[in-house]
């Protein structure tokens, strides 16, 4: 019986995390909470080994790798996500995206909105009085 080869089954979680990781973080990890350098790792998720853990010095608040992103708490892991946004990239239509991703539509309905709601709230707003940015 052969197998077929799914983009899921290629990308590699631990790389995703470690990607996700330099370009949140490039200075190093800090507080999403309080903005605190001082932070000490605290083991990896149980379900998603990749994620790091961490606690902060500062204010003594817990967070994880996604902590505080449009990423957090939902049940599809990194890559799911990340192979969405970039299919999302390609314009894929979302039931074009659950086909390849071997998804329910109404989750990636809910994935892509989110996707799209934070990479929003990401924008700078234009100037006060109308001005261009």
């Amino acid at each position: 019986m052969n197998t077929p080869i799914t983009i899921r089954k290629l990308i590699s979680e631990e790389n995703c995390y470690e990607t996700l990781r330099q370009l949140r973080w490039p200075e190093g990890v800090h507080c999403p909470f309080c903005g605190s350098l001082k932070v000490n790792r605290r083991g990896h998720d149980e379900v998603h080994r990749s994620c790091q853990r961490y606690q902060c010095k500062g204010c003594d608040r817990r967070f994880d790798d996604l902590s505080e992103t449009v990423l957090a708490g939902h049940h599809q892991p990194l890559p799911v996500w990340i192979v969405c946004l970039y299919f999302m990239g390609l314009n894929l239509s979302n039931r074009q995206i659950a086909l390849e991703l071997d998804l329910n539509e109404d989750d990636v309905q809910g994935m892509t909105t989110a996707l799209r709601e934070g990479v929003d709230k990401k924008k700078p707003r234009a100037a006060a009085g109308g001005g261009r940015v």
